[in-house]
């Protein structure tokens, strides 16, 4: 099994199935509560982004993709995942640890947003796109601090982040667990 497709499957377990929850914004195609159609998140993509992750994927995925996220398909989702976050945060040239977190951050919080964490916490340039200067970067943290030491630091920018959010009252405690859980799932991303 490919480090995607463990990432994905990790990823996916915590994402889970079709949610139609008016409290969360990114089921609304407005990406605020109340503002536009309550369409909802299927396989962990949000309707309020949809139209956006389509435009990511090869035209041959694009064609055959739902209008809506609802009717999604998990085979069609992976391929979103692979094309909108995936390839985006560059997995396949992080150590595959790192790259979990990487890849579960880009997709519960943004690319941008996640590149710019760990741009952070390997002291490379913060432009919020993973690049051969963020990989050389994560290369020579890796050699000066270790692994375990990345990543801990990106979990804990990404905690403090979204502690702040408004919505943490609502999905606080699944999201704390989800920070918690992804360590210990990471560990095992080398296993065969």
């Amino acid at each position: 099994m490919s480090t995607f497709e463990k990432a994905f499957a990790f990823v996916i377990g915590h994402e889970g199935g079709f949610d139609l929850s008016r409290e969360d914004p990114g089921n609304w195609t407005g990406a605020s509560v109340g503002v536009g159609e309550l369409q909802g998140t299927n396989w962990g993509l949000a309707s309020s982004a949809y139209e956006d992750e389509k435009r990511m994927t090869p035209e041959v995925v694009r064609a055959s993709l739902p209008t809506r996220v609802s009717d999604l398909t998990l085979e069609q989702a992976r391929e979103i995942y692979r094309a909108a976050y995936w390839d985006r945060i560059m997995g396949d040239a992080l150590p595959a640890p790192l790259a979990l977190l990487v890849f579960d951050a880009a997709v519960n919080n943004g690319v941008g947003r996640a590149a710019l964490w760990l741009q952070c916490t390997v002291q490379a340039h913060l432009d919020g796109q993973i690049g051969p200067i963020t990989i050389a970067a994560v290369t020579s943290s890796a050699n000066k601090i270790g692994g375990a030491a990345i990543c801990a630091e990106f979990q804990a920018q990404r905690l403090a982040f979204m502690a702040g959010l408004p919505t943490w009252r609502v999905f606080g405690l699944g999201w704390a667990r989800r920070l918690c859980a992804l360590p210990y799932q990471s560990i095992t991303m080398g296993d065969s």
